[in-house]
Order: C-alpha cells, then sequence, then structure tokens
C-alpha cells in the first residue's frame, strides 16, 4: 500500500513539474522603425491565466537593443477571461523605435508578471518557459 502511495505522489510532482505557460516566439519581421514579433502561447498550468505582461527586445546581429516594448499579451479587452488551462492563444508584438531597425534583427522575449485566476502570481522563472520557433532567434 505505501509502494501505491508512494509511486502516485511522485508520477503527481513529475506531472506538476511540467506544467507552465508555454510560449513560442516565431521569427521577427522588420519593415523600417517596426518589428512584427508572433507569439504563440499554450497554457500547461492547473489554472487559468488571468493576464500576463511580456517584454520584447529587438536586437541587432551584434545582440545591442535596437527597439523595446512591453504589452500585456494575455488579459485585457481582446481575452478578458484569460488562457484557460489547456487552451492557446496567439499574439502580434509590435516593437516600434526611434531608428531603423536592421532587417536581420531578433527578438529577445521574457515575462515579468503572470497572473492567476485565484490572484495569486506565477513564477515567471519556473512557470513560463519560451521558446524560439527557428534557430536563429534567441528566445529567453
Amino acid at each position: 500500500m505505501k509502494t501505491k502511495t508512494y509511486l502516485t505522489v511522485v508520477l503527481f510532482c513529475a506531472l506538476a513539474a511540467n506544467a507552465q505557460l508555454t510560449v513560442t516566439v516565431a521569427s521577427s519581421k522588420v519593415s523600417g522603425q517596426k518589428a512584427l514579433v508572433p507569439l504563440a502561447m499554450k497554457n500547461s498550468l492547473t489554472e487559468t491565466v488571468q493576464s500576463a505582461r511580456a517584454v520584447v527586445f529587438i536586437l541587432d546581429d551584434q545582440g545591442k537593443v535596437t527597439g523595446q516594448a512591453t504589452r500585456w499579451v494575455i488579459g485585457g479587452p481582446k481575452a478578458p477571461d484569460g488562457l484557460s488551462p489547456g487552451a492557446t492563444n496567439s499574439f502580434q508584438f509590435v516593437v516600434t523605435s526611434n531608428k531603423l531597425i536592421p532587417p536581420n534583427a531578433t527578438a529577445k522575449v521574457t515575462f515579468n508578471r503572470v497572473v492567476l485566476q485565484s490572484g495569486k502570481l506565477a513564477d515567471v522563472n519556473k512557470d513560463v518557459q519560451v521558446f524560439a520557433s527557428d534557430k536563429n532567434a534567441p528566445a529567453k
């Protein structure tokens, strides 16, 4: 009986460790002083993500920041109900700069706030995982 209980606890912990908000960053599309950064998000947490705020840095080929913006990518008027467990959503992140953005610029995306439906804050270092959809774009 103790073996079954122990095995159940181990399996539950393993499943809980994989639960997170997964974000895939597609290649940026640059035009002059604007960059469009597509994000695809999947909520694998056990609770609805009420809102999430991300910061996107646009980097030139030398790694210098040429533009930056912060937006709520979940929540707000477009998605007032948040992102339910198991649901996916996309967001088109537009970053403008006061100077020309090089055509080969890449995007670095970080999340600085994730609010769950219970009102608790998720740990963005553990509960959010950011991936690049191509090998040339640094994701995090």
